[in-house]
This record gives structure tokens, sequence and C-alpha cells, in this order.
């Protein structure tokens, strides 16, 4: 108030220096000094005004922020969670997709050794079938072949009966009819005729017999060669193939969860001084007020 009053003093002793008197109207400074203080507090008042609505508007975007980071995290969780369970959902498909082909094969492959086996088995049967024909045939032709020789040593025999009683006969006739050198030279000749007979005889059941003894070789030759062949048609035993090896699994995929989102950084809201309105409403108001007349306001 002091400096006021001393700047009072000092405006009036200039203008009394200067000549002049006060003719302004002390009003007018005094509500340019009132209005310039109220501008400073109503300028103070918006600017607390502003910042509260850019606290507010800063703390709609911290809560957008959060709200949209939350949604991002919510959605990225559920993402995560389904395709894992797609991946063990596929994974266990493959799985039993890979066991039915295993067991489909695995059964192909039984049912084709067994169908061979049944072959095989059929095949040795059939060897064995053929087997005892040749051994029946052999035996036949050996029986016809010993039936053969048989009757050729029976014709053989009743020949040399029939030669006997021939040469008895004409040995008598020889020993009747002739007498002295005629009749003994007559017997020896008889009796040479019917050595020939014989020799030949012998030499022909001889060939009869190796010729026979050469057939049964033959026979036996040919049921071998016939064994040989039917052996050779019988299919190889059948051997179990290995086992068709279970299907493995890969092994499993190694999963990492997303990364958290974090709310989007929101600066914070610009703040406007409270004060410097004031501050400079007051000093405008000083100001004015000084240049009031205050003589004249108060009648002195």
């Amino acid at each position: 108030m002091f400096e006021l009053n001393k700047n009072f003093n000092l405006l009036e002793e200039d203008l009394a220096v200067s000549g002049l008197e006060m003719s302004v109207d002390p009003t007018f400074g005094i509500i340019s000094g009132i209005a310039s203080i109220a501008s400073g507090i109503f300028g103070a008042s918006s600017a607390a005004s502003a910042n509260r609505e850019a606290e507010k508007a800063q703390k709609k975007q911290e809560k957008a922020a959060k709200e949209a980071a939350d949604a991002a995290n919510k959605y990225n969780k559920q993402a995560f969670e389904v395709e894992k369970q797609n991946y063990y959902n596929a994974r266990e498909y493959q799985r039993e997709t890979d066991l039915q082909a295993w067991r489909y094969n695995q059964s192909i492959k039984d049912y084709e050794y067994r169908a061979v086996v049944n072959r095989y088995a059929k095949s040795v049967e059939n060897t064995q079938d053929q087997l005892v024909f040749n051994s029946m045939a052999a035996v036949d032709a050996y029986a016809a072949e010993q039936a053969s020789l048989s009757e050729m040593v029976s014709e053989d025999a009743f020949s040399r009966q029939g030669m006997l009683v021939d040469r008895l006969q004409q040995e008598g006739t020889a020993a009747l009819g002739q007498a002295g050198n005629s009749r003994s030279k007559a017997i020896q000749s008889r009796l040479a005729a019917a050595g020939r007979d014989s020799s030949i005889m012998d030499a022909s059941l001889a060939s009869s017999v190796e010729q026979s003894k050469r057939n049964l070789n033959q026979i036996a030759m040919q049921r071998y060669g016939a064994d040989l062949a039917a052996k050779a048609q019988m299919m190889i035993r059948p051997e179990a193939v290995p086992d068709i090896p279970i299907p493995t699994q890969a092994p499993e995929r190694i999963f990492i969860e997303p990364m958290k989102v974090t709310p989007t950084y929101i600066p914070p809201a610009v703040q406007q001084s409270t004060v410097a309105p004031i501050i400079s409403g007051i000093s405008s108001g000083a100001s004015a007020l000084a240049g009031v007349n205050w003589k004249q306001v108060f009648g002195q």
C-alpha cells in the first residue's frame, strides 16, 4: 500500500510539474483494474476447467487403451487355445487313421499268407497224389512185365516139353524103323537137332529175361523221373513275412503362448497454468488502479 501511495504521489507530482491536471474519470480506472483482476480470475478458472477436461480425456484414453489391450489378450488366449485343440484333434485323427491303415494292411498280409499256406498244402497234396499214382503205375508196369516174363517162361517150358515129347517120339520111330549104324546115325541126328533147338530156346529165353530186366529198370527210371517232375512242381514252403511295424507319431509340437499386449502409452494431459492468468490480471489491474486519482475519488 505504501508503494501504491508513493506511485500516486509521484504521478501527481509529475502532473503538477507538467502543468496538467487529472481530467480522466477515476471510475474508468477502477473498473478497468477490477475487470483485469476479474479477467485473471476467470482465466485461472478456465485453465483449471481445461485441465480437468484434459485429465478426463486422458483417463478415457487410458481406459480405452486398457480395454483394447484386454480384448486383444482375451482374443489371443482364445485363439491360442483353439489352435492347440485343433492341433491335438488333428494329431489324434492322424493317429487313428494310421492305426486303421496299419490294421487293414496287417489283415491283408495275414490273409495273403493264409492263402499261400493253403495253396502250398494243396500243392503238397497234389504232389503226394502224383507220387502215389506214379507208384501205382510202376507197380502195374512191374506186374505187367513180370506177367509177360512169366508167360514167356511158361511158353518156353511148354515148348521144351513139346520138343521133348517130339524128340522121344522121333527117337522111338528112328529106333523101330532102322537098325545098326543107320539107326544110331538117325538118333544122333535127332539129338543134335533137339540140342540146337534147345540152345536156341535157351538163348531166346535168356534174351527175353535180359529184356525184361531192362524193361523193369526203364520202369524204375520212368517212375523216378515222374516223381522228380511232381516234386519240382510242388510249391516251396511259404515263410511268414515280418509284421508291419506299428506306425509311430512325430514329436509333439511345442507351443509358445502369445505375448501379452500392454495398453498403448497415453502421454500425460497438458496442464495449463492457473496462476499465470491471476498474476497477469492482478498486474494489469494494479497498473490500471495505479492511474486512478484517488484524491478525486475520495473528494480531497
